[in-house]
């Protein structure tokens, strides 16, 4: 007859048989240390892990406190311990007895290096990341769509804020082709333009099975992504290139879901606020207009309406006054009569400077008439002309040519028949 074992017993033996092997009682490891974790008690619990393989690893409080660094994910170490089945859950672990640095690794290497490229370059820059809306309509979740990330942010928009509407853009999130995978999803998500913010991420993991969100082409299509996107990758204590670039960083998928949607009771809460407050505006500008009308129905006008049209009359009188006061008519007539007026003193000013220059006229007239050489003529004098001009010289006198004299009542031309001056007598 066949002996079954009990699983409790196979890994009792496992163990035994870990524990008999003296290779296995000391070894000295070089390897690098992922997924982290410290226990509150100061146990510490992490991958050893190499280019091609990896095994987990604990490291107990009372051999943790000789630590002369602080472990990180990353940390290239040098370890000495043994190696055991944990019966519990059949798994076999190093445990660790000494620790010391030996350099870093090469993902962690590769990690830094981009993320201090990508830093200069600008992506990590406060001023570019854009604000959450309040209260989005639809949202969109890049990650596996079998994976537990998926359903817990699910259930969370679903019972923080039903309304919101869902859309799974699929993507393997670890492995060779997580990368183009993510990037394919962030770009179709914005060529459709139907959801209003992002949730990219996925669950805990190792440095490896993140690694994804920390490459280049990832954190490019992430920044140059017009939605908002929400990061969400692993817990609250993994942190990937994504989370530095994204426009939010959420510690966990759940966490994202918490931020990409509100409570619907802070909603209700909210509205009933806000309509208090309205409530209470509409009240005090009611009380306020009331008092206002009631003021305005005691005012003296209101209780006399007749003395306002009284009033009124007067003005209107006292401007009928003026106006007739500045009446154009009667300004037209004044300026016709001093019109009149002014013809009046043109018409006199000219007869009486007429009558000087023709006075004037007549006294230049006769002084004229006593310098005119015509008038001088009548009392026997004449004028020699010949050739046109006129002599007043008997030496001017050509004698054989005829002399013209012009006397007062007549010309005479006339031959010379003798010349005689005044020497010749």
């Amino acid at each position: 007859m066949d002996k079954y074992l009990t699983v409790t017993a196979l890994n009792r033996y496992l163990k035994f048989k870990f524990d008999q092997d003296s290779e296995l009682q000391s070894i000295l490891l070089k390897a690098e240390i992922s997924n982290f974790k410290r226990h509150s008690r100061g146990h510490l619990y992490l991958t050893l892990k190499d280019e091609k393989s990896q095994v987990s690893a604990v490291m107990f409080a009372s051999n943790a406190k000789s630590l002369k660094f602080d472990p990180k994910d990353g940390d290239q170490i040098l370890v000495t311990g043994y190696v055991s089945v944990y019966e519990p859950y059949g798994n076999y672990q190093v445990y660790i007895n000494k620790m010391e640095m030996d350099g870093v690794g090469d993902l962690y290497l590769a990690y830094e290096k981009l993320k201090k490229s990508l830093d200069e370059e600008g992506l990590f820059k406060e001023t570019h990341k854009k604000p959450l809306p309040g209260i989005p309509k639809t949202i969109g979740v890049i990650t596996s769509k079998t994976g537990a990330a998926v359903r817990d942010i699910i259930n969370v928009i679903k019972q923080r804020f039903p309304m919101t509407d869902i859309l799974v853009y699929p993507a393997s999130v670890q492995g060779v082709f997580a990368k183009g995978e993510i990037v394919s999803q962030i770009e179709k998500a914005n060529r459709d333009q139907l959801v209003d913010v992002l949730i990219v991420g996925r669950g805990g993991g190792s440095i490896e099975d993140l690694w994804p969100f920390n490459e280049e082409v990832v954190a490019r299509a992430m920044y140059a992504s017009e939605i908002p996107i929400i990061s969400a990758v692993g817990h609250e204590t993994d942190y990937t290139i994504a989370d530095f670039v994204a426009d939010a960083r959420a510690s966990t998928p759940s966490h994202a879901a918490e931020m990409a949607v509100p409570n619907r009771k802070d909603v209700l809460e909210w509205i009933l606020q806000k309509e208090n407050q309205l409530k209470q505006i509409l009240k005090n500008q009611l009380s306020s207009l009331s008092q206002r009308f009631k003021h305005v129905m005691s005012h003296h006008i209101i209780r006399r309406p007749l003395r306002l049209i009284e009033q009124e009359e007067m003005k209107l009188n006292h401007l009928y006054d003026r106006l007739l006061q500045y009446s154009p008519k009667k300004y037209i007539e004044q300026k016709i009569q001093d019109v009149d007026q002014y013809k009046r003193i043109l018409q006199s000013s000219f007869k009486h400077l007429l009558a000087s220059k023709r006075h004037q006229f007549i006294r230049l007239s006769e002084s004229l008439d006593l310098l005119s050489p015509l008038n001088i003529m009548t009392k026997g004098y004449a004028i020699v002309k010949q050739n046109q001009t006129i002599k007043k010289s008997v030496t001017d006198i050509l004698r054989n040519q005829p002399l013209h004299i012009q006397m007062h009542d007549g010309d005479i031309t006339c031959d010379i028949v003798e010349l005689k001056g005044k020497k010749d007598v």
